[in-house]
């Protein structure tokens, strides 16, 4: 989108402006806010991304994560969080989606208890994308929201909504459209920014929040951050200290090992943990990049009943119910079938087979990714959970060790994995290219984290060699290469989302791939193509 560029000397901030509506939420006093959020945080944000890469080169020399020792004390204490508001009290199902505003409609009206609206890994974040969705939660926020579509059909948001909750980008990624002093703002810091300058008094006097789930932390450090920019938006707002609560996925291999130390350096607000497990199963991936005894099979066989992702799942419970946190079950991300009702019933029944296991081993809720599952996920945990939450379920069985938590497990690499594989992380690619960050692939909603399971597989299957099919045909970059050709060729004229995009997509995921070091975020040279 071509737009000039204003220059607002209060703020020393750089934004680019001037599409229509954008004015209302690009205040000079919304952008000054945003300008003092980043002078606060900016340094700290350095360092804690320099340490993630000192960490990772660790892990490559042949270093395993662990759990930390300076900090045993924080996981040996009798401490626990403060009282969790009585919005956040029953989460039984959360739906997850895009700003997009007849999402947003549609989630809060899905009967869901909870919707998190995102800014980060279901959204691309054009500079429209990310504006648009400040727009649109702010008339969410104030009841006026309202969409029609194309054909006439009329959408507002009905009786008892969803509770709103937010997630911002992660620490690591960059806002190019917004910059402090000549520097670049954290896209996290323009999205929390912006959404609690003009929503934060509305929501707190309604006892709302502001609600946040909080992505990629990878140490209690970055927690105590997010921590220190809430507790400075509260004081600059003028608001209650600690009304805004936060919900932390985890969604990384280093953070399991500190799920104690980030609610206790988020425990003034910590609303609960959330098992990510499809960004979890990435960061296996790359965490582990470098050790090939840690080489996981296809991801269709790594489900959450095998030996790591079962030890995770069990810790996050017990540590998040000895702490009076919440422990959330992870996404489902299954969509209807439509002209198919065999197989339509077949992915429900896989659907109330995870959710059933989610409820059993203690969690307090689950997420879905579509408003047709909100209603078979909530009777799986109506009927096995009938209070609000099972903080009383503190699962003191639970015993996870190191070695639990990195063991890999066993399976196949099929053909049609592999080529799974290469046309999931095309055409998501090329979607997220084109604007678009959520994106239906063969009944299943992917986002950016099962896109980065599938380059990073790829990857990991191509560079340690010597990896092969079940009949010994080996995993070379000559099958790769003809893969992502004939996915592009077959894909260049289709009516998938992203068509035109397509050529740009297999460029980087032939870049990506070929590079001798697994790239940390697919998005990150993705970002410098829109």
């Amino acid at each position: 989108m071509a737009v000039p560029q204003e220059h607002l000397a209060a703020a020393t901030a750089r934004v680019e402006t001037g599409a229509t509506g954008y004015e209302a939420i690009l205040t000079p006093e919304a952008l000054a806010f945003l300008g003092r959020l980043h002078r606060l945080a900016e340094p700290r944000r350095q360092q804690l991304l320099a340490a993630r890469r000192q960490r990772q080169a660790r892990y490559d020399a042949g270093e395993l994560p662990d759990f930390r020792a300076d900090t045993a004390a924080i996981r040996e204490g009798d401490w626990t969080v403060a009282p969790i508001p009585a919005a956040l009290q029953d989460r039984r199902v959360e739906i997850t989606g895009p700003v997009e505003r007849k999402m947003i409609i549609n989630a809060l009206n899905s009967g869901a208890k909870v919707f998190m609206a995102d800014f980060e890994d279901s959204s691309t974040p054009s500079f429209a994308n990310q504006l648009d969705g400040q727009i649109n939660l702010r008339d969410a926020v104030n009841g006026r929201i309202e969409f029609t579509s194309p054909e006439g059909k009329r959408y507002q948001v009905g009786p008892n909504p969803a509770v709103l909750v937010v997630r911002p980008r992660g620490w690591h990624l960059p806002e190019r459209h917004f910059s402090v002093d000549g520097e670049p703002m954290a896209g996290a810091l323009v999205d929390f920014g912006l959404y609690v300058f003009h929503n934060a008094r509305t929501l707190q006097q309604r006892d709302l929040g502001p609600y946040f789930y909080l992505p990629k932390l990878e140490a209690m450090e970055e927690a105590a951050l997010w921590d220190e920019v809430m507790a400075f938006a509260e004081d600059e707002l003028d608001l209650p200290n600690g009304c805004m609560k936060a919900t932390v996925l985890i969604e990384t291999l280093p953070a399991a090992f500190q799920m104690h130390e980030i609610l206790h350096a988020l425990r003034g607000r910590a609303a609960g943990l959330n098992c990510g497990r499809w960004d979890y199963i990435f960061s296996y991936l790359k965490t582990l990049r470098g050790h090939r005894d840690r080489l996981l099979p296809e991801r269709g066989q790594v489900q959450m009943t095998v030996p790591f992702l079962k030890a995770y799942s069990e810790l996050l419970i017990q540590t998040c119910h000895r702490r009076n946190a919440f422990a959330m079950g992870g996404m489902a991300a299954q969509i209807p079938i439509k002209g198919d009702q065999a197989a339509n019933d077949a992915a429900l029944a896989k659907v109330r087979a995870d959710k059933l296991r989610e409820v059993k081993a203690g969690h307090d809720g689950t997420w879905v990714a579509h408003p047709a599952l909100v209603a078979v996920a909530q009777a799986v945990f109506d009927e096995h959970m009938p209070t609000p939450n099972q903080l009383d379920v503190k699962r003191e069985d639970v015993r996870v060790s190191r070695e639990q938590l990195l063991a890999p497990c066993p399976g196949t690499i099929t053909r049609a994995g592999f080529d799974n594989n290469v046309e999931v992380g095309l055409r998501y690619t090329a979607a997220w290219l084109d604007g678009l960050g959520c994106v239906p692939i063969h009944h299943l909603m992917e986002d950016a984290a099962t896109a980065e399971i599938a380059r990073s597989q790829i990857w990991q299957w191509l560079h340690h060699g010597g990896v092969e099919f079940p009949d010994h045909a080996p995993i070379d970059f000559a099958l790769f290469d003809h893969a992502l050709a004939a996915h592009a060729h077959r894909l260049r004229d289709s009516d998938v989302p992203g068509a035109s995009r397509v050529d740009d997509a297999a460029a980087l995921l032939a870049t990506m791939t070929h590079a001798d070091t697994l790239g940390d975020f697919l998005t990150l040279p993705a970002y410098e193509q829109l």
